[in-house]
Parts: structure tokens; C-alpha cells; sequence
């Protein structure tokens, strides 16, 4: 079944029949107006699920930043609100990084731990995350889809550790067997970073632009975390995701072929 959100006659026939959807629809670009081409689009899935009757949504956002959220930050929450605004029951997971083959963020500091030997530190470095592993987000969504809940709400998702995106960088070297140096240069701006960034990874530079203004600004917790309420579920340490991320790399696997095995294990109680 094809299904555009920006092409709305596709929407309603796609979703007759379902009770839930995973919203993971996420635009970044060089136009000026995506941000409102993916509010426009969540707010034709919106309607098109309450006529479908469908009784839950799970949309997969980003964290609210300590600062002036940026364009594409803006937009994930902005399309959180919308989709929370309906009448169809939905949870919004808000996280910051994920660790994962694939994932745009994890491919950037990947690139860039593998391949320079020095790197000079510009401001936003220094500004701090909680880095999350894609399985876990993937179990996140999945007890999600049927935990008991009133109405709309949010929660943070984030990993188990807090650290500098400078620290996540040369923890990363770190297991690859490398050790990067890494030198404070304070005036380098948002814009020759994302130069930079395009030249030496294979982040476009749209993307990069994008990646680099979502980070100027601490990404923590603001609300309550979903940890709490999944009983016997807690993030996964750091460097284990970092180790199995690499590996999936390694394999060229997205995602990892053992990803749905663990996860049911998971659920199971088995693993």
C-alpha cells in the first residue's frame, strides 16, 4: 500500500484497518519551507487517523534543547504537538543522539572519528547530550504501542550516560582503535563547521548544516523519562552500543540482523 504524507488522497486508503502507526517521518533539506511541509503533513495524517479510527500513533521526535531550539529541532517538536493535538492516543519519544548504523547523527561522528587525526574544537563540542541505542529506542516504541495511557503525552528517551558531544566523539575514537586531538578553537562558526563537516564525512552539506545548529545548545531531559515507566527496562550502557553500532558498520548492515532477535528477547524476558 503507497502512502505519501505530502500527497494526502494517499493517506486514509494506507491507514483503513489499522490500529496503531509509528510516525518516523522526518524532513531535512536545502528548501525554506520544510518545516512547514512537515507540519502540513502531520496535520493531514492526524485527520486521516481519526477517520480511520485508529487508536494509537507513536511519533519518534527530538529533544527540547536549553536554548533557542533550531529550524529542524523546531520542526520535530512542532510536529510532536500536532500529532499530540488530535484525537488518536499519542506518545511522543523525544530523544537526542541515537547510536546506530545508518542513523545520520551516529554517521557523522562516526566519519569524523575514523578519519581525522586532529580536529579543532569549535563551541558547540562542548555542549552536552545523553546518547541512546537505536535498539533501545526500537523496544521504547514497541512497549509504547501497548502501554496503558490517558489521553496524549511526551517523554524523554534518553541514554544512560550524560557527556559532551566532544566527549562522545573521542569516546568513539577510543573504540575504534584511534585517538584524535583534539584543540579549542572557540571562533569557529556554525557555518565553517558545517563546511568542514560536509568535506570530511558523507554528510551532505544540507544535512550537516542542519545537524550542527540542532546542536548549540545542551539536549537534556526536560520532562519525564519513559524508563520510568517500563518496568525491568533501562538504557544500555554506552560503550556496549558504540561497540555493536561499529559492528553493524562493519557488516554494512542497517539495521543489524540480530536487532529483531534481541529485541524480542527483550520483551520476552529472555535476554
Amino acid at each position: 500500500m503507497h502512502l505519501d504524507v505530502e500527497d494526502e488522497a494517499t493517506i486514509l486508503p494506507a491507514l483503513e484497518g489499522c490500529d496503531a502507526a509509528i510516525y518516523l517521518i522526518h524532513s531535512i533539506d536545502d528548501s525554506d519551507d520544510y518545516p512547514e511541509r512537515e507540519a502540513r503533513a502531520a496535520e493531514a495524517f492526524v485527520e486521516a487517523a481519526e477517520r480511520a479510527g485508529m487508536k494509537r500513533i507513536i511519533y519518534l521526535g527530538g529533544v527540547a534543547p536549553g536554548g533557542q531550539p533550531s529550524r529542524h529541532l523546531q520542526s520535530r517538536l512542532r510536529t510532536g504537538e500536532i500529532l499530540r493535538s488530535g484525537a488518536v492516543n499519542t506518545v511522543e519519544l523525544r530523544c537526542s543522539l541515537i547510536i546506530g548504523s545508518g542513523g545520520s547523527s551516529w554517521m557523522m561522528v562516526r566519519d569524523l572519528a575514523a578519519r581525522l587525526p586532529a580536529m579543532l574544537l569549535p563551541r558547540w563540542l562542548r555542549y552536552s547530550s545523553w546518547p541512546v541505542w537505536i535498539e533501545d529506542v526500537v523496544v521504547a516504541i514497541v512497549r509504547a504501542l501497548e502501554m496503558p495511557l490517558d489521553g496524549s503525552a511526551w517523554f524523554d528517551l534518553p541514554g544512560p550516560e550524560r557527556m559532551t558531544h566532544a566527549d562522545f566523539l573521542q569516546r568513539v575514537a577510543k573504540s575504534m582503535g584511534k585517538d584524535p586531538k583534539l584543540v579549542g578553537v572557540p571562533v569557529i562558526t556554525p557555518t565553517l563547521s558545517s563546511y568542514w563537516i560536509a568535506l570530511v564525512t558523507r554528510a551532505s552539506l544540507a544535512l550537516s548544516r542542519e545537524l550542527v545548529q540542532g546542536l548549540q545548545s545542551d539536549l537534556d531531559p526536560s520532562g519525564e523519562l519513559f524508563w520510568d515507566r517500563l518496568e525491568g527496562e533501562a538504557p544500555t550502557a554506552f560503550q556496549t552500543a558504540v561497540y555493536q553500532a561499529l559492528e553493524d558498520d562493519a557488516a554494512d548492515s542497517v539495521p543489524s540482523p540480530k536487532l529483531v532477535h534481541r529485541m524480542r528477547a527483550r520483551l520476552q524476558g529472555e535476554g
